[in-house]
């Protein structure tokens, strides 16, 4: 897959406490999965932030402590950031298993052939992901990450099958 493209890991939400540390939504597997990574790249900055501690916060988030930022005020400076870490320092995938940014900018077609748009996004709902496809004609459809509605994908394309391409 994309292998050049920098993968998301979790965003700043906001400052918390009065000492630097940030609160975190992760999109990964848990606030553990920050626990590999020594540093990350900041969103917009270009930064790079170090980690110094991670801790879950018992809500699906987690809070960080980055040596590079000391205070409230810096830590609310990065309300908004992504946290991103390079492709290739997270463990291989298993069949089956994506990126998100794997499948983002993928053509999308449906089983019998006919071209249906261009993945823009992945969102989850909390019932499993869901890829929101774009159109020529601009107008936008969404299709559960379900085998039985996109039986594959690979490099260039997104396969859904015909029954979801119609919506």
């Amino acid at each position: 897959m994309s292998g050049s493209r920098p993968v998301t890991l979790a965003a700043v939400t906001g400052a918390h406490g009065v000492t630097g540390e940030v609160r975190l939504k992760l999109f990964g597997d848990g606030f553990a999965s920050l626990k590999g990574h020594k540093s990350f790249n900041a969103s917009g900055s270009g930064a790079t932030l170090t980690l110094k501690k991670v801790r879950d916060d018992n809500k699906g988030g987690a809070i960080a402590r980055f040596a590079e930022i000391e205070n409230r005020t810096a830590a609310e400076n990065l309300r908004g950031t992504t946290l991103t870490v390079p492709r290739e320092t997270l463990p291989p995938l298993e069949e089956g298993e994506y990126y998100h940014t794997d499948l983002i900018g993928l053509a999308a077609v449906s089983t019998s052939g006919s071209a249906l748009g261009e993945v823009i996004d992945v969102q989850n709902f909390g019932a499993g992901d869901v890829i929101e496809i774009r159109r020529q004609n601009g107008k936008t459809f969404m299709v559960p990450m379900r085998v039985e509605a996109v039986p594959g994908w690979d490099d260039e394309t997104l396969t859904v099958t015909d029954d979801f391409a119609d919506i």
